[in-house]
């Protein structure tokens, strides 16, 4: 899994994880550059699955999702190609019109979306457990000067929020399993520019 700071920075488990996927980026680039194979099958085989290995864990900050929708265009735009435009000259996509074009959430939305996956389980294991007290927990250390830090519980009421849970008990919503499923799904479908 990835690796844990005792600030609770993840630049560098992205950044590796962005490594493995340029790599694998690399090594399938012939195919999605080519004109036999269909598009379905260029997205099957992309390297954004290497990319999101445990992401259930991460909490980003807007520099890191950025650059994880940098890489993500940069694998779509390779899978999609360039575009003919009106006079018919060539020319690289646009942001927005990759994600137009692929079918499925942007990479943020599928973390957002896996992490609250994973949180479901967690309130279920008790209190007891390390990784409750991990999620749950407070730290006894005195915090350093200047504005803390985004814990991951902080992530999960702000994905809430997205979806107009604002206020609720994220630990008690995780008991109703089927209203739970239902706030990851929205999260997962909500479109981001």
């Amino acid at each position: 899994m990835g690796a844990l700071t005792n600030q609770n920075s993840i630049q560098e488990e992205i950044k590796s994880r962005l490594n493995s996927g340029n790599a694998c980026h690399h090594l399938v680039q012939n195919i999605l550059s080519s004109s036999l194979q269909s598009k379905n099958f260029k997205i099957k085989i992309n390297s954004l699955p290497v990319v999101l290995y445990g992401c259930e864990t991460w909490s980003p900050t807007l520099r890191e999702e950025r650059r994880l929708r940098v890489f993500e265009n940069r694998v779509l735009r390779r899978i999609f190609g360039p575009k003919r435009d009106e006079v018919i000259e060539w020319r690289k996509l646009h942001n927005e019109e990759p994600n137009d074009l692929y079918a499925f959430p942007n990479i943020v939305r599928v973390i957002k979306s896996r992490r609250k996956r994973w949180v479901w389980h967690v309130p279920r294991m008790g209190e007891r457990r390390d990784v409750y007290r991990v999620l749950v927990g407070k730290p006894k250390e005195k915090r350093p000067l200047g504005r803390p830090r985004c814990r991951r519980k902080d992530n999960i009421k702000m994905d809430l929020k997205e979806v107009g849970c604002e206020g609720m008990d994220w630990i008690d919503v995780a008991q109703d399993r089927d209203r739970w499923w239902e706030l990851v799904n929205e999260v997962l479908n909500l479109r981001v520019p």
